[in-house]
Formats: structure tokens, sequence, C-alpha cells
């Protein structure tokens, strides 16, 4: 006899569309395989025809609004779903020291918007049209292609860093720098671009501890 496969997600026709319930248990890249599976192979009766208004309810669960993109990406692939809200029944988690460097990792794609309060360490590529925004610096260990703006809330001191730091767009606090019109030369180092007399200035890493404050 073969078990009957567990289901982290549930959805319920309300008068006005769709609720999906999401499991708030279960690992959440399980729980994006399970909503992609939903939409692909069953509840065909759902996800054609006419707009369908989705209210997304995720329990007790703590997401970002990164993830929260990644949950509405999913869903969008069905042209008729239009999500209206996505709410979560957990306590307001306790606010971040601004000081303290915070890690995420993950992929910020086109259309995508990453942000953090503090200081902001992330793991991969931001794609060109992707944008992440934080109040503090921002180092990133990948590709920055598209959009990075750093001390958002007005912090010169703030500064940001990229394994391959090739942007779209740089802003630190409200100091604006655009793209070099020529990228050909492959770099083999790692740059960072910081505020000098309310000019940006870009140079390699070797050279950041100079900007630091000593102990």
């Amino acid at each position: 006899m073969t078990a009957r496969r567990k289901q982290y997600v549930t959805i319920k026709g309300i008068k006005d569309g769709l609720v999906f319930y999401l499991n708030d248990h279960c690992n959440y890249e399980l729980l994006l395989r399970e909503l992609n599976y939903i939409l692909e192979k069953t509840h065909e009766q759902f996800f054609t025809g006419p707009i369908i208004h989705v209210h997304v309810k995720l329990g007790r669960r703590h997401i970002t609004e990164f993830q929260k993109d990644q949950i509405r990406d999913i869903i969008k692939q069905k042209g008729n779903l239009l999500i209206q809200s996505i709410e979560s029944d957990a306590d307001p988690e306790p606010a971040q020291t601004p000081s303290r460097l915070k890690q995420i990792k993950g992929i910020v794609r086109s259309g995508q918007v990453l942000e953090h309060k503090g200081d902001l360490l992330f793991l991969g590529d931001v794609n060109p049209g992707g944008s992440i925004v934080s109040t503090g610096s921002i180092y990133i260990l990948g590709a920055l292609r598209g959009m990075a703006h750093a001390g958002s809330e007005g912090d010169e001191t703030a500064i940001i860093a990229a394994s391959y730091l090739s942007p779209m767009q740089l802003k630190i606090a409200e100091v604006l720098s655009r793209a070099p019109d020529d990228d050909s030369v492959s770099k083999g180092y790692m740059e960072f671009a910081y505020i000098k007399e309310g000019v940006m200035e870009i140079d390699t890493m070797k050279h950041l501890h100079q900007l630091l404050p000593s102990d």
C-alpha cells in the first residue's frame, strides 16, 4: 500500500477567490517545491479562465520580502491568478540591531528588490534589473550586475563591495553613480564603492582597511 503524500499547500475557495494555506512547520524550500507542483500538476479547474483573486496565508511562519517575491513569482506563473495579500499570524520579530552583519544567500533576479536594515552580506548574484537596498553597507560574494543602494537612510559612510562589480547603478545615501560605459575588461579582483568628499569612488578591496575605523 502506497503511503499518502503529505500535503504542505491547501487551497480553498472563498466568495471572492482562493485562499492558499501554506504549512508553517515544513522546510521553506520544500514548501516552494510543493507550491510549484500544485500549480503545474493539479487543480487545473482553478488555473484557467477569468481572473481569480488569491490570498496567501502563512500561518505563524516568518518570511522576508525576498521570500514573498519568490512566492509571488511562482503563483504568477498562472496568468489568471492575481495575488491580493500575503499574511502571517506570527508575532512581530524583534527589531534588528543595525550594526549587525546579516547573511542572506540566493539570487536577485530582474524585477526583484531585496531590502535590509543594517549591514548585509549577500551570497549570490544580483542580475541585471535586480536591486539590493540596505540602510548599512552591502557586501556581495558574487556578481553585482543590477542595482545596489547602501546607506539608504542617509549613511554616507556605507560601502558597496562585490566579487565582480559591474552594476547598472550604484547609490550610497543620495550619491548616485551609473555603470561605466566600457565593461570589456575582465577583472580578477574584488572592488568596493565609497563616498569621498561627496563623490563616489571605486577601489580594490585591499585598500578597504584604510576606510575602516581602528579599534
